[in-house]
């Protein structure tokens, strides 16, 4: 039997117990199948933070709909790769020029399987001044290119829509520098960023960012996406862990801002122009990044809440107790762990609850970690804001407990087809729009289930359906983008715009903004080929 909560018993009691992670919550492969450019699909993770799954009816199917055809998209007057071009290019980056169909049908679609292109040639550049001398041609021939790290993105925005050249970055996956007192890492684009947490782990640090697909994501894609991620509440975002940046522009001109200075008040801070710019103005290729102190104690209690008001108080209340070792803070409703249970046959380690609170603590005392986390569970618990919980403290049952929010993902991939939407808002509406569509949409939703980073207000909206429905579609949109939006919320909040959100930026953006965003792109990709159709709202 699992052990559950009671007031003013010892912190040790509430340690999740063996039995409990033996059947509750064996780790098992998902169903994501990740790809290593040039090769067939590669399946296994040894995490079950790095567990990601397919979000629509269309992963289930051998073929996904080419763009062109499922959305309206007209292809810009950009050329066509000729021989000529496929033989500089192999001057270039000899042997490393990829035309056969096979090895690209991979890097062509989407992590989701929701967008497809029709690439015929695929580069792995291994230097910067490779990249360089590949736009530098593509920008003379007027050749369109699509940069592409880890394909593990949401939006549509690292395949090709119509035939643009795929940059890859895989094999840029070389660590340049590590400062082992300032914790600085240099590196290039195409590492991957659970490499790099070994890496840096290693040496007492941490990376600063932690995803769900970090098995597979390369940290290039990390910042040109402003990847958000499970350590925004305590680390902030890449726009401040970012330190500096070498960027290849779309006339092959070698941008170096690759400081390591933690301060720079020389003029403008060129690279925050490139992170989350999703590769419209530039193609990251080495990236600077500070990393913090490794902690030195790790806890992870999981909780079952009443009412989403409790979650909030919970939250509020964790923030007052538990102050700088608060790491990370999730929510999740009922359906959530409902999906969980009934497709991945995982049991919810604490007493149904209508909703559930994962907590993390990282700190360099675990007597003092401990004694400030046994305070604020008794302080839950009594006042009645928590019903019940379980606590891990060794590594192995922490990732059991992460397991049970990152596998969310996988189990709605399998519910059936997946309207999925990643917004922001105030943490008081946070729930609001989950209520209100699951009266909206009444039986033609399977399931309408909110989940997310309750510490920077971000909601993954998803809604479930047995197949694709454009009916069930057009309810959805734009009444969701126009309820953010009356809340003065972000239609993206961390995965970007891409090519499925940018005719939708404009609730989030007002007109200046966008028409500031076009003269950029203007000056920096005058021909406009660096990754076309995405991150810009279409122009008449």
């Amino acid at each position: 039997m699992v052990p559950h909560w009671v007031p003013r018993w010892p912190v040790w009691f509430f340690l999740a117990s063996p039995r409990w992670r033996q059947t509750a919550c064996t780790l098992r492969p998902s169903v994501e199948q990740r790809r290593w450019l040039g090769s067939r699909w590669l399946a296994g993770v040894a995490s079950p933070l790095a567990y990601r799954g397919c979000s629509s009816a269309s992963s289930h199917t051998s073929k996904v709909t080419l763009t062109k055809d499922r959305y309206p998209v007209q292809r810009l007057p950009f050329s066509v790769v000729s021989e000529e071009d496929l033989a500089t290019f192999e001057r270039i980056i000899p042997g490393r020029v990829i035309t056969d169909p096979e090895e690209l049908e991979a890097p062509n679609v989407d992590w989701l399987r929701t967008v497809r292109g029709c690439s015929k040639v695929l580069l792995r550049p291994r230097t910067t001044e490779e990249v360089s001398c590949i736009l530098r041609h593509c920008h003379e021939r007027n050749l369109a290119v699509n940069p592409q790290g880890g394909n593990t993105g949401m939006v549509g925005g690292s395949v090709p829509i119509f035939d643009e050249i795929i940059l890859s970055t895989a094999l840029m996956n070389q660590v340049i520098s590590f400062y082992s007192v300032s914790g600085i890492l240099v590196c290039q684009a195409g590492c991957i960023l659970e490499e790099l947490s070994r890496y840096v782990e290693e040496r007492n640090f941490i990376m600063p960012l932690d995803l769900g697909a970090k098995g597979s994501c390369h940290i290039g894609g990390n910042v040109a996406t402003n990847a958000g991620g499970l350590r925004f509440l305590r680390y902030g975002s890449l726009h401040g862990t970012v330190l500096g940046l070498e960027v290849v522009l779309a006339d092959g001109t070698i941008l170096n801002c690759l400081t390591s200075l933690r301060k720079d008040n020389t003029g403008y801070d060129l690279k925050q122009l490139f992170i989350g710019s999703e590769g419209t103005l530039g193609v990251i290729t080495a990236v600077s990044i500070l990393c913090p102190p490794k902690p030195k104690a790790v806890n992870v209690a999981f909780l079952g809440c009443p009412g989403f008001a409790e979650v909030l108080q919970t939250f509020s209340t964790c923030k007052g107790m538990l102050g700088e070792i608060l790491s990370a803070f999730e929510f999740m409703d009922a359906e959530c762990m409902w999906l969980v249970r009934h497709h991945l046959h995982l049991t919810r380690p604490v007493q149904e609850s209508p909703f559930y609170v994962l907590i993390e603590t990282s700190g360099s005392s675990a007597g003092h970690d401990a004694e400030k986390l046994g305070n604020f569970l008794e302080h839950v618990l009594d006042s009645g804001l928590v019903t019940d919980g379980t606590l891990a403290t060794d590594e192995r049952k922490i990732k059991v407990l992460w397991g049970l929010r990152e596998r969310i993902t996988e189990a709605l991939s399998l519910d059936g087809y997946v309207y999925k939407y990643d917004i922001s808002l105030p943490v008081e509406q946070l729930y609001d729009i989950v209520t209100d569509l699951r009266i909206r949409l009444g039986p033609r939703a399977k399931h309408v289930v909110g989940y997310g980073h309750l510490g920077d207000g971000n909601l993954h909206l998803n809604v479930t359906a047995e197949a694709f429905s454009t009916s069930l579609l057009d309810t959805l949109e734009p009444h969701v983008y126009e309820w953010t939006a009356k809340q003065r919320g972000s239609v993206s909040a961390e995965h970007g715009v891409g090519f499925k959100k940018r005719n939708v930026v404009g609730y989030s953006k007002l007109p200046a903004a966008l028409q500031l965003m076009h003269q950029l792109k203007a000056l920096l990709d005058p021909k406009g080929i660096l990754n076309p159709y995405k991150t810009l709202p279409s122009q008449a």
